[in-house]
């Protein structure tokens, strides 16, 4: 018989009373958080009239009646857990062979409830739980491991019984990480592209920067639009830019972050010399240096082989 066989029938949590009575306000706080609308919880008189003594219980909420709580729920060792719960020394000697068989990792697989009675207001539920089973080493996608089946049964304050849990665990060696792959660098946000704006982000491919310009009265305007906003007209030219600007107002920007992006981000509106204003990055400065009305001069940042965009950085004195 292996270590493991062993311990099938050997209690590992000793009747223990749970630390509160059935109530109401613990009832209403379930069926909140579930969306569970059943009167029968809640209203004494909807309770009565189905036959019931009065409001009982969710039968979902018999383990909760049991639970240990938040201090023993964080306990930092297996002994302080035993402290905190009542829990028999075979809880303390299965987790110290488990551990020591490397299967330090836990996840609960499965649970199957039998319910003998509804709870009702002031019962006092208990708990016992045994060991059931121990299964061979199993093969899962988290890693080998062996599962670990018990039986709680639940009891009221005459020793009745009201329900028994088969619940399983899987004690699991997690899997070996393998080595990281190196994760591409995220590419930046596609700009919207439309009739209007084709042009200008086929030039920016080109490191070219361009101004779109009236034919009609030759006024420069940006972004790019269909129609003057001077003289109405719908025909229009283009005029390439000469590269050089202040900075008009900028933002450094610290959150939310995208990936495709160096922080601290500094973004500018650039207003060019030819009297235009584009929103742009600013580079080759730190946030504490940057100044409105500081002279810069056009850079191109190719941000992958389909997106080139125009940046600035200071202008270098003659």
């Amino acid at each position: 018989m292996s270590d493991y066989e062993k311990f099938a029938g050997r209690e590992i949590v000793p009747l223990r009373e749970g630390p509160d009575p059935v109530n109401v306000p613990m009832i209403r706080h379930w069926t909140e958080a579930m969306g569970d609308r059943n009167p029968v919880y809640l209203d004494d008189a909807a309770a009565r009239a189905t036959g019931r003594p009065g409001i009982v219980a969710p039968a979902s909420m018999t383990q909760a009646w049991t639970m240990r709580g938040y201090a023993a729920t964080v306990a930092g060792t297996v002994e302080d857990t035993v402290a905190e719960t009542g829990a028999a020394p075979g809880a303390e000697e299965l987790h110290a062979l488990l551990e020591k068989d490397g299967y330090t990792s836990v996840v609960a697989t499965d649970s199957e409830f039998e319910f003998h009675r509804e709870l009702v207001v002031g019962d006092r539920v208990s708990v016992r739980e045994v060991v059931e089973s121990i299964s061979p080493d199993k093969s899962t996608a988290l890693g080998v491991g062996r599962f670990v089946t018990t039986v709680r049964t639940y009891t009221d304050q005459d020793g009745e019984v009201v329900a028994v849990q088969r619940w399983r665990l899987l004690w699991f060696r997690p899997k070996a990480s393998s080595p990281e792959r190196p994760v591409p660098k995220a590419l930046r946000p596609r700009p919207a592209i439309n009739r209007d704006n084709a042009f200008w982000f086929e030039a920016a491919r080109e490191h070219r920067l361009l101004i779109q310009r009236c034919a009609g009265c030759a006024t420069l305007r940006h972004p790019p639009g269909p129609c003057c906003p001077h003289c109405g007209s719908f025909e229009w030219d283009a005029a390439e830019a000469s590269g050089r600007g202040q900075v008009y107002s900028f933002v450094v920007n610290h959150h939310p972050r995208h990936p495709a992006f160096e922080y601290p981000l500094i973004v500018a509106v650039v207003e060019l010399d030819e009297g235009t204003r584009l929103v742009t990055d600013l580079v080759g400065v730190e946030p504490g240096e940057a100044e409105i009305g500081m002279p810069v001069v056009l850079d191109w940042l190719d941000a992958d082989p389909d997106l080139s965009l125009p940046v600035f950085r200071p202008q270098e004195d003659d």
